[in-house]
């Protein structure tokens, strides 16, 4: 039993697929290409909606909840035409890169065109605005759902798997950070109100202009990636899926469960907090707020990323999302209740990025493990059943995922308007108004409260898979590729 003796203490196997740095910049660059256009789209195409076209904040809320009801067709079926894909000379997941890369690309630029400039008819107007948006977040998700499949057969080593998913999380935090960074200083412009003030407001052109950039490096980084990428782990030549044993499989799978239920929040939390743009714009009045809070929340996960390996092989990724996820619980709990006070006395904006920055810490560990941890999630679902389905997981947890977005974009946009009073069409050139900015704040920081209180209680006590229950998952899964291997 030699062989057992020379095994890592936290995987229970060794692999032969391992990989390297380049490897793992390679497999960044998909996921910086992800977010240019996805981060764009969620955090600016409210206020694109709202201030530029002009759209009810009950009209764009119900768009986001139809196309989400669309979403749960949508999103089985491109898992289900993924999975039944025969691999071909690149592979089965990477030709998706070159094949979606363009039209991705330009169906995140048509989601800021002024249709207003082409038509005076409201109902034509969301119409175009429903049919942009749907096509881009049908694209999306065939591009993500193979994307994310992509890390299961580039190595089934897991310490390649944790090298995959930090760069993942720096790409993720590369295409994340630029349109917050970049995108306010293109997109607003000083304007004069009736009373004097000087507020900022959002710009068609600019919009626009920032659309078709990210759209273009969305197009080069998957190409990039394309080139930079290998898949390792031999795939199905005849894939035989059977979609209902599968299905069925997930639900009753814990971690699967707990994995999914935890997604849902965490993308909710992180699309919901794009309703802080209203909060620099007409509460605090300051619009470079944003940039600062985007430093803010990413900052911790640059600084983490360089000793999240040697910490995940020496305590589990459980067990740092558990640590982490508590950190930002706590911090989203004191925001709630500190912030309203320190805005009386001017500290507001500097508390408030104070506790953005420890909400970034503790979110960091989970950010920088997901993707690791829904690989394992795939890897028990093999375990237990037998069955390989990378990208039918992938395409559930994408919805999953999607739900927290349509959830955080319907009950958002219904909060700020019923709770908070904000009507886009009278306030898009306007600042702060009594009662509503109060409200906009109020919004802003309870929900973060209730939501990574609910992660932290998933991740410590739902998910189950900490770094000792993984150890037969990884010897089952390794052995397997060699048997595979062999008989091929």
């Amino acid at each position: 039993m030699k062989e057992k003796t020379n095994q890592k203490p936290d995987t229970g196997a060794q692999s032969s697929n391992k990989i390297g740095i380049k490897e793992g910049m390679g497999y960044m660059l998909g996921d910086a290409g992800n977010l240019f256009v996805l981060t764009y789209v969620s955090s600016f195409l409210k206020v694109f909606y709202t201030d530029v076209l002009k759209l009810a904040e009950s009209k764009v809320a119900s768009l986001f909840l139809v196309t989400r009801l669309w979403d749960a067709i949508n999103d089985p079926l491109w898992g289900l035409l993924v999975a039944k894909k025969k691999p071909n000379k690149d592979g089965k997941f990477r030709p998706y890169l070159k094949w979606l890369a363009v039209p991705l690309g330009i169906s995140a630029m048509l989601c800021f065109v002024d249709f207003s400039r082409f038509t005076t008819s409201d109902t034509m107007i969301l119409l175009l605005a429903y049919v942009t948006y749907i096509l881009f977040g049908m694209l999306y998700t065939g591009m993500n759902i193979p994307f994310g499949s992509l890390a299961s057969v580039i190595t089934d080593d897991p310490d390649g798997r944790t090298l995959l998913s930090t760069f993942r999380s720096i790409g993720g935090g590369i295409g994340g950070a630029a349109p917050l960074l970049v995108a306010p200083l293109v997109i607003y412009t000083k304007t004069q109100t009736a009373d004097g003030r000087t507020v900022e407001t959002a710009n068609a052109n600019g919009m626009l202009i920032f659309g078709v950039i990210m759209g273009v490096l969305s197009m080069l980084f998957y190409f990039a990636c394309f080139k930079t990428t290998k898949e390792r782990v031999p795939s199905e030549a005849d894939p035989k899926v059977d979609m209902k044993k599968t299905y069925l499989g997930m639900l009753k799978s814990r971690p699967f469960v707990a994995v999914a239920l935890a997604g849902i929040l965490i993308s909710g939390q992180l699309q919901f907090a794009s309703l802080n743009q209203y909060l620099y714009k007409n509460y605090f009045e300051n619009t470079k707020l944003s940039i600062i809070g985007t430093i803010a929340n990413y900052l911790p996960m640059v600084v983490m990323i360089l000793f999240m390996p040697k910490l995940v092989k020496r305590f589990g990724k459980k067990e740092l999302c558990g640590v982490g996820t508590f950190f930002s619980a706590l911090a989203s709990v004191l925001m709630f209740f500190i912030v309203p006070h320190c805005e009386r006395t001017g500290s507001g904006p500097v508390v408030f990025m104070v506790f953005l920055f420890i909400i970034g810490f503790g979110y960091s560990f989970v950010s920088i493990t997901n993707w690791a941890v829904v690989a394992d999630v795939i890897d028990y679902q093999e375990y237990k059943t037998g069955l390989r389905s990378e990208s039918a997981i992938y395409a559930v947890y994408t919805f999953c995922r999607k739900l927290g977005q349509t959830a955080a974009d319907t009950g958002g946009l219904l909060l700020l308007s019923k709770v908070a009073g904000y009507n886009g069409q009278t306030m898009a050139d306007k600042g702060y108004i009594e009662g509503v900015g109060e409200g906009i704040l109020f919004v802003c920081t309870i929900i973060p409260a209730i939501v990574y209180t609910l992660v932290f209680v998933l991740m410590q006590f739902a998910y189950p898979l900490s770094r000792k229950n993984l150890e037969p998952v990884y010897e089952y899964v390794h052995n397997a590729r060699q048997k595979a291997e062999e008989e091929a």
